[in-house]
């Protein structure tokens, strides 16, 4: 279990699209075996250490004549944002994806006063 302490607790959130391949007959759609894509995602206000990341597919386009494999994960998760990771393998053929996420984390309240 992640403690916040006494810091205030901020809610970031949003959606990425983390590859559209269908157009350019990118690998994703078009490749076989182990594959994967990424997208940099950075929170509108830094958090005071990095926080909870939860991702989640909200849209996904993929050949329904394959196996539909899928696995999405954040990963070097940082105080000012995170990556997003899709990957596949296989014989499967995704065209498009995207991503929800929210991260919940510790932020300094609006009253705090800074020596910066």
């Amino acid at each position: 279990m992640k403690r916040f302490g006494h810091a205030a607790v901020g809610v970031s959130t949003g959606e990425t699209e983390i590859f559209s391949a269908f157009e350019s007959d990118g690998p994703m759609w078009s490749g076989t075996g182990t594959r994967s894509e990424s997208r940099h995602v950075r929170f509108p206000h830094p958090f005071l250490e990095p926080p909870c990341v939860q991702v989640a597919l909200s849209m996904w386009d993929i050949d329904c004549n394959a196996n539909q494999r899928a696995d999405i994960q954040a990963i070097e998760i940082a105080e000012d944002g995170f990556v997003l990771r899709f990957s596949t393998w296989g014989d499967t053929r995704v065209a498009r994806v995207r991503a929800r996420w929210m991260a919940i984390g510790p932020v300094r309240y609006e009253e705090d006063w800074s020596a910066e």
